[in-house]
């Protein structure tokens, strides 16, 4: 099997897919659930977090040999380019996947040691299923410790800002108020 490389992925109409080791990965269709979470969890972190960028559906570039490219659900950046096709590790803060049929051991597992071996220092997991739930990790020495299983109503801090998140307003009619 001849591996993806990174001018070649460049030059490929987008589609719901990943490279993972060289190798083009197919991403599952997303319900509308689903989408209607990511895009509230986009709007909302980057209403809140003043020098940072919360972005949806950006490429990850991993590694370039052999390629990996991921397409987090949300990821927070440090970079202030808006008009940005595919960030890199090292400006991001903060990847978050929202679990869905046929991703959940890719977020648990693949993407989770991808995204510790190239040093993003936070990773939340959220699961849409009732209640709605959402892990929290924070890279320590290396590895993902888990900083703490949330349902409900959610008060955390992420790197000095106060944050408070409705779980469950995610996928309710009306999106979160402050």
């Amino acid at each position: 099997m001849t591996q993806v490389t990174l001018d070649e992925w460049a030059a490929m109409p987008r589609n719901r897919a990943e490279v993972a080791g060289g190798v083009l990965v197919a991403a599952p269709f997303l319900d509308t659930r689903h989408q209607l979470a990511v895009t509230r969890l986009a709007y909302w972190l980057d209403e809140r977090l003043p020098d940072l960028v919360a972005l949806a559906g950006v490429e990850l570039l991993l590694a370039e040999e052999p390629l990996s490219i991921r397409v987090p659900d949300v990821l927070v950046t440090s970079s202030t380019e808006l008009n940005v096709r595919r960030s890199s590790p090292e400006d991001v803060r903060l990847v978050i996947e929202v679990l869905s049929e046929g991703t959940v051991r890719t977020d648990r597992v693949t993407k989770f040691s991808e995204y510790a071996e190239v040093g993003i220092e936070h990773y939340w997991i959220v699961d849409l299923e009732e209640p709605a739930s959402m892990t929290t990790y924070r890279l320590i020495d290396g590895e993902y410790e888990n900083f703490g299983e949330h349902t409900g109503k959610v008060s955390l801090d992420f790197d000095g800002t106060p944050l408070e998140l409705d779980l469950d307003a995610l996928t309710t009619r009306h999106a979160q108020r402050p």
